[in-house]
């Protein structure tokens, strides 16, 4: 099989190899019928684009880094998704990395994509902020990052954020309105910014409310399902079941739900449950979960347009974007359906 050239595209229709080049990386300074001849004999003649000398030409790797704390939760599955589609219509590859939310991993990962050319760089950080300064000297250097969810609007650093304290709010605010006497936090790990910006919209609500102290409590719990099922199982054991419990997440109030029904309790008749961060799952359970759902393919595909934007114009303003969300509200957290909607 005869592997055809560029310059053999420019023989045949007796022009430069430059022009030649122009059409293929559709340049301002051809003419439209130019390009178009261009591009219909070379497809005729059978050439294909060297990816390396592309890559070479351009001086970029077309392949974008990723890293996410891990895969368990199905909200990092629908950002990677839409990642994958965003980029690869832009043509460029998704070079993929789990951190497991061990922070040491998280670094090696990071270093191992930017040695490997990787042209830019989204981080959901893990839960510590040990890495940070790294990452925003990086950032500093010129290197293009956009940090997703997990992280802070102080950082110095191009992000996409959702306002968890805004919903955590109305989350908490429905509860109290459902008239729920005694509500808990089931919070995530203190040292996670959305814990604490989750902890800071629960008190608001409790503060507007006037709602009594001891009626009210955070409990550190986690991110995941087993953790939810270890304090439920505790409260349990210290005869302290209140009549809700607000979520840091779906995963910690499914695995709430499974301990409370496991033991005897009806929800929402005896305990009330509201999530965040909505899962498919919670539309699947028994009774249905109330939970806020954050707009995952807009924040995905939002990051990867500024990061796009930052590796072609490296100069490009560090932005800040904040989502808004919605609170659908199921079974899980009703008494009485006739109290209309926050």
């Amino acid at each position: 099989m005869i592997h055809v050239t560029i310059k053999d595209v420019a023989k045949r229709l007796n022009v430069s190899v430059s022009t030649v080049s122009r059409a293929f990386n559709d340049k301002y300074d051809i003419k439209k019928d130019t390009k178009e001849l261009i591009l219909k004999t070379a497809k005729e003649m059978g050439y294909h684009p060297n990816p390396i000398a592309k890559k070479l030409s351009q001086n970029k790797s077309f392949n974008i880094g990723v890293v996410i704390p891990e895969f368990m939760n199905s909200y990092y599955s629908e950002i990677v998704i839409v990642l994958q589609e965003f980029f690869i219509s832009k043509g460029y590859q998704v070079l993929l990395m789990q951190s497991d939310e061990n922070e040491e991993q998280e670094l090696k990962n990071v270093k191992t994509l930017i040695n490997n050319m990787v042209d830019g760089l989204i981080i959901a950080p893990t839960v510590g902020y040990r890495n940070r300064p790294y990452f925003i000297e990086k950032y500093n250097e010129g290197y293009p990052i956009v940090f997703l969810n997990r992280i802070d609007e102080t950082l110095p650093a191009s992000k996409v954020i959702f306002n968890n304290v805004k919903w955590s709010f109305f989350a908490t605010e429905h509860l109290i309105r459902q008239k729920y006497k005694k509500i808990y936090h089931l919070s995530g790990y203190n040292n996670l910014c959305v814990s604490s910006e989750r902890i800071e919209g629960y008190k608001k609500a409790m503060n507007k409310h006037k709602f009594p102290k001891e009626n009210y409590k955070i409990i550190e719990t986690g991110l995941l399902a087993e953790e939810g099922m270890e304090v439920i199982e505790d409260l349990i054991f210290h005869h302290d079941i209140p009549d809700a419990f607000f979520c840091v997440n779906d995963m910690v109030a499914l695995g709430a739900m499974k301990k409370l029904k496991d033991n005897g309790f009806k929800i929402p008749d005896d305990v009330a449950l509201v999530g965040f961060t909505e899962t498919r799952i919670a539309k699947l359970v028994t009774p249905e979960l109330s939970s806020v759902r954050q707009p995952t393919h807009d924040m995905a595909k939002k990051a990867g347009e500024i990061l796009l934007n930052r590796i072609n114009n490296p100069d490009s303003e560090t932005e800040t974007i904040v989502f808004n969300g919605e609170f659908n509200i199921r079974k899980s957290s009703v008494r009485d359906f006739s109290i209309p909607p926050i």
